[in-house]
């Protein structure tokens, strides 16, 4: 239910930038509502461990030995070559109450529900398609390719290698990362006479992509682009990091200033 007083908020929002489907345009799962809670995790390099040192008779001559055996990742326990790896966790709740008080407006949410938007997000765990139909039925393109190929070998013909789709995770102006979604977990509480899901909550798990990431990504027809749309977007987000980081010394006088006299 919308409040007319309400003020008026971004909404966050998943934008798939991976090869074009049916028309040139990204696929914006814009959030109906948004989470009230939003985790992020890092984990930050870590070297390889190092080797047990032996003890006992020759224990010096053992130590010796693994050390110069040890390679310059685990001779560095300090260093820090990439950055830490991010992940958000978010749940995203979806209801069409809303539209199904003027089901002339939202014929879609009549017909279906909530279910068009779950799809939407499911279909960001795929491997990006030529186009919508041959990703929501790639048995179906495989079976007339392969034109009466038992289905043993039109299973065959899928086994390649696949990109997933480049996501951008939107959430405000500080925050636009590429993301690769980790897990998706949906519950689905009502339901239409259709047994279309009306209201749902997914869970969903994203690891952001760094520019290393990227790198390995290879092998669609608007695979570049999206990948220099998305490098561009981890180094704006980082740049803003990094600003706010500086603007924090400014916290860091006041509260100097403020000090009382020893």
């Amino acid at each position: 239910m919308s409040y007319p007083n309400a003020p008026l908020l971004l909404k966050g929002a998943l934008i798939y930038f991976g090869t074009p489907m049916l028309i040139p345009l990204p696929n914006i799962i814009v959030f109906q509502y948004n989470p009230q809670t939003l985790t992020r995790s890092f984990t930050p390099w870590a070297p390889v461990a190092r080797q047990p040192v032996f003890e006992g008779e020759g224990a010096a001559r053992h130590l010796v030995a693994e050390r110069a055996a040890l390679t310059a990742e685990q001779q560095h326990s300090l260093a820090q070559p990439f950055d830490p790896q991010e992940s958000f966790s978010v749940v995203l709740d979806l209801d069409a109450t809303d539209a199904l008080e003027h089901p002339e407006s939202h014929p879609v949410a009549v017909a279906v529900g909530v279910a068009d938007r779950l799809a939407a997000i499911e279909m960001l765990l795929y491997p990006p398609g030529d186009s919508l139909l041959a990703s929501v039925l790639p048995s179906v393109n495989v079976s007339i390719s392969s034109s009466g190929i038992s289905a043993s070998a039109s299973v065959g013909a899928q086994l390649q290698r696949r990109d997933a789709p480049v996501v951008l995770f939107f959430w405000g102006p500080g925050r636009i990362v590429p993301v690769r979604i980790t897990s998706l977990s949906i519950e689905e509480t009502q339901f239409s006479p259709l047994l279309y899901p009306t209201h749902a909550k997914a869970t969903i798990g994203l690891k952001v992509l760094d520019p290393d990431d990227l790198e390995k990504i290879d092998g669609e027809p608007a695979t570049g682009a999206a990948v220099q749309i998305a490098k561009a977007c981890y180094k704006f987000t980082r740049g803003q990091k990094e600003a706010l980081a500086i603007a924090n010394l400014a916290n860091a006088v006041e509260s100097i200033i403020g000090l009382p006299p020893t």
